[in-house]
C-alpha cells in the first residue's frame, strides 16, 4: 500500500511541477504539444514495444479491444440520452464525455504498478478506444448536431493510420500473434527509451492542465463528470469481476475506464464550433478524478 501511495504522490507531483514551471514562464502553453508529441511519437510506442517483446499472445485476448470500442460507445449513447433536446447541447455532452485517456495518462500507471500483462491489457484495450477518440466520438456528436444521416469511417480510419501509437499497437500485436520477435537491438533500445514514458507523460499533463470556461455552466460540468463516471464506475466494477480472464489482466480492466477523458475532445470540440473554454475545464477536471479513482482501485485490488 505505501509504495503505491508513494508513486501515485509521485505521479501527482510532476503534474503539479509541469503546472507550476507553465505558471512561472518555465514551459509556454505551446510547449504542452511539444511534449504531447515527444510522449505519443516516441515514449509511448517505445512502452509499447518493449513489453509486448516476448509475450506469446492469444487470440482470445483480442476480446479486450472490443471491450475499448465497447466501453466508448457505452459512454456515447449515455451522454447523448443524458443531454437535453438540444442538437448542439447532445453533440458537446458526446465528445466531451467518451473516450479513454490511456496512452498519455493511464498507460504510466500501467507500467509502475502493472507490469507486462497489464501493458498488454493496457495496450490491446486502448487499440478499440482509439476508434472513439481519436474521430468516432466527434464523427458521431457531427452527425448529431448538423443532423447527418450517417457517420463516416474514412476520416477516422486515416487518423488512425497516422497515429504512431496505434501503428505500434497493430504491429506488435501481430508479431506477438505470429510468435515473431524483434532484434534484440530493437528491445533493448525501447527498454531504454520507455523508462522515460510515465515521467514526460505526466509532466505535459501538468502543462497542459487549465481551468477556463463560464463557471456559470458548472451545473454542466457536474452532469458531464456524474455521467461520465458512473457509466465507467460501473463498467470496470462488472470488467474486474466477471470477466473470465486471470487476475493480472482483470486488473487493469479495474483501472483502465477510470481513466480522464480523452485529452482530443477539447480540440475536437472547437472543430465543432463549441465551447473550447467549458471543454478544457472538464478534461482538466476529469484528470484529479482519474487520480484519486485509479489510486483508491490499485489500493484495494492490488
Amino acid at each position: 500500500m505505501a509504495e503505491i501511495l508513494m508513486k501515485a504522490a509521485a505521479f501527482v507531483e510532476i503534474i503539479f511541477m509541469g503546472y507550476l514551471l507553465r505558471k512561472k514562464g518555465f514551459f509556454k502553453e505551446e510547449d504542452f504539444h511539444v511534449l504531447s508529441k515527444i510522449v505519443l511519437k516516441i515514449t509511448l510506442p517505445a512502452a509499447i514495444v518493449a513489453n509486448f517483446s516476448g509475450v506469446d499472445l492469444q487470440a482470445s485476448l483480442l476480446i479486450l479491444s472490443v471491450l475499448g470500442l465497447g466501453g466508448g460507445l457505452m459512454l456515447i449513447t449515455s451522454a447523448y440520452l443524458a443531454a437535453g433536446k438540444n442538437r448542439e447541447e447532445k453533440a458537446f455532452f458526446m465528445l466531451n464525455t467518451s473516450g479513454y485517456n490511456i496512452g498519455n495518462f493511464t498507460m504510466p500507471f500501467a507500467q509502475s504498478f502493472l507490469g507486462p500483462a497489464g501493458v498488454i491489457t493496457t495496450s490491446l484495450f486502448d487499440t478499440g478506444n482509439s476508434f472513439i477518440c481519436l474521430g468516432g466520438a466527434f464523427s458521431a456528436a457531427k452527425m448529431v448536431k448538423e443532423g447527418e444521416g450517417k457517420i463516416s469511417l474514412i476520416p477516422i480510419i486515416k487518423t488512425l493510420v497516422r497515429s504512431v501509437p496505434f501503428d505500434a499497437y497493430i504491429t506488435m500485436t501481430a508479431l506477438s500473434l505470429l510468435h515473431i520477435s524483434l532484434p534484440a537491438p530493437v528491445i533493448t533500445f525501447s527498454e531504454v527509451v520507455s523508462g522515460a514514458n510515465a515521467f514526460i507523460a505526466m509532466l505535459m499533463m501538468g502543462v497542459g492542465f487549465k481551468i477556463s470556461g463560464d463557471t456559470s455552466q458548472k451545473g454542466k460540468i457536474v452532469k458531464i463528470l456524474a455521467v461520465r463516471y458512473g457509466v465507467s464506475i460501473a463498467v470496470a466494477a462488472a470488467l474486474y469481476f466477471f470477466m473470465p480472464l486471470p487476475l493480472e489482466y482483470r486488473q487493469a480492466l479495474a483501472i483502465l475506464p477510470l481513466s480522464p477523458i480523452a485529452s482530443a475532445a477539447p480540440a475536437f470540440t472547437a472543430d465543432l464550433k463549441g465551447d473550447f473554454g467549458l471543454a478544457s475545464a472538464v478534461n482538466s477536471i476529469s484528470i484529479v478524478i482519474s487520480i484519486v479513482l485509479i489510486t483508491a482501485t490499485l489500493l484495494i485490488i492490488l
